[in-house]
């Protein structure tokens, strides 16, 4: 079973069509068979939170929607890993690439586990494919 880091532009994905909600259910589907085990700082939570309640607000998503998103989110099984333990390299990554602490948390999991991240950001994979060749646009 391989284990790959995911970020919320993937998750959310999943429960709301939009650009590459094809190419990240391919994730979901590898997740689903037993194929792929997913992990994620704890910080996922949040931000998953943080995507729902702004898809209320700003594009009209109707709050039972939104409830039926968090509720099969929760049951789901992504190994979440406490922030703090990936704070220090993440806050390097940061530094040295001029990305936000909350991309680069994702990056530090990635690099401690050995496993390859998908996103849906393009912009954070051109900017630090180079020195972490194991984040991977969901496209790809």
């Amino acid at each position: 079973m391989d284990r790959i880091v995911i970020d919320s532009s993937v998750v959310i994905k999943w429960f709301v069509t939009e650009p590459l909600s094809a190419e990240a259910r391919r994730v979901l589907e590898g997740y689903e068979s037993g194929e792929l085990t997913l992990l994620a700082p704890d910080l996922l939570v949040a931000e998953i939170g943080n995507i729902v309640w702004k898809k209320i607000r700003l594009q009209g998503l109707a709050k039972a929607d939104a409830e039926q998103i968090i509720a099969a989110f929760r049951e789901m099984d992504i190994a979440l890993i406490p922030s703090a333990e990936l704070l220090g390299h993440a806050f390097q990554i940061a530094m040295a690439h001029e990305r936000t602490v909350y991309d680069s948390l994702y990056i530090a999991l990635s690099e401690r586990e050995q496993c390859v991240f998908i996103t849906a950001d393009e912009r954070l994979v051109n900017a630090v494919n180079k020195s972490f060749p194991k984040t991977v646009w969901v496209a790809n």
